[in-house]
């Protein structure tokens, strides 16, 4: 452009027709050079949408977990649909390979179990990458695909430092827990690899935020906690009853008291095994709590169960 003048008008300022493509002298009008190409964002929107605020008509993102790239074409068919339409859905539904058909069913249901306990949108990702290692492997093949996405979900919650128990997935999936572990199980054996060992320091923060309890709170379950494996004195104990328990301990020495009921339903442990916790760890509190914290029951006053 910068070699084109008019030659009426050579010291001119020529300027752009982007919608015509024509590069037009301002004083004159005449078109010194034509058919530009535009290599802006193209807006025109072919959707029925019209509060979209991106109208420009590009597909979305590659998504690699797909095998065929995500380029494929989906066919909705809705109410009164006609037979041709119905039969293209089929016809769809036919073409589309076993494994794709499968990834895109694990997809939904890692999403829909996510959202129910509102996992970010990166962990449901690491999840779906799993699957789909699993998926390539054939390694869990004749387990149900629920039961598959599950335990893929379980997993990426761990290996992203943010876990949930069994019972948690559980809750949110239409397979038993059973079914999940031996899942999981299946899947660091063909990995072949593994994952840290989840500690009750892992559910401290969520466990208490959710019960509504101050850091100071927070802080001394953790200690007790983590001092109460270090003397030995849960042995065989989850990690789960454990935090539950601490948390107990810590609550019931302050003024925010929680009952053993109010932190099993949040922790997802029966109210019996948090005492029956609770028990082991009584003889030592004294030693158990940090030195700054400020008690409003004294540990000479705590609950006997």
């Amino acid at each position: 452009m910068s070699s084109l003048q008019c030659p009426i008008h050579p010291d001119a300022n020529l300027i752009e027709d982007h919608r015509a493509g024509d590069i037009i002298c301002p004083e004159c009008g005449l078109v010194v050079g034509d058919r530009l190409v535009d290599v802006g964002t193209e807006w025109r929107s072919f959707s029925n949408e019209k509060s979209g605020t991106d109208p420009s008509r590009v597909g979305a993102p590659e998504n690699p977990v797909m095998g065929a790239s995500d380029l494929s074409t989906s066919i909705m068919v809705g109410f009164g649909a006609s037979d041709s339409s119905q039969g293209l859905a089929n016809a769809q539904r036919k073409n589309m390979n076993n494994s794709d058909r499968q990834m895109n069913q694990a997809i939904g249901i890692i999403r829909e179990m996510s959202e129910r306990i509102h996992l970010a949108r990166p962990i449901q990702d690491s999840a779906a990458k799993v699957f789909k290692q699993i998926l390539d492997s054939k390694a869990l093949r004749g387990r149900s695909n629920e039961a598959q996405a599950a335990a893929c979900l379980y997993f990426a919650c761990r290996k992203e430092g943010v876990p949930r128990t069994f019972k948690e997935i559980c809750a949110v999936s239409r397979v038993s827990k059973k079914d999940i572990g031996k899942c999981f199980k299946l899947i660091l054996r063909t990995l072949e690899t593994s994952i840290e060992q989840i500690t009750s320091a892992d559910f401290m923060s969520r466990f208490c935020g959710n019960l509504d309890l101050p850091i100071a709170v927070q802080t001394a379950a953790t200690r007790i906690a983590k001092k109460a494996v270090e003397l030995d004195l849960v042995a065989a104990r989850s990690p789960i009853s454990i935090a539950a328990a601490a948390i107990y301990m810590a609550s019931q020495a302050s003024k925010d008291k929680r009952t053993a009921k109010e932190i099993g339903e949040v922790a997802g442990a029966a109210e019996q095994t948090i005492k029956q916790t609770y028990k082991f760890l009584l003889p030592r509190a004294r030693e158990l709590f940090p030195p700054e914290f400020k008690f409003v029951t004294p540990v000479e006053q705590l609950p006997a169960s």
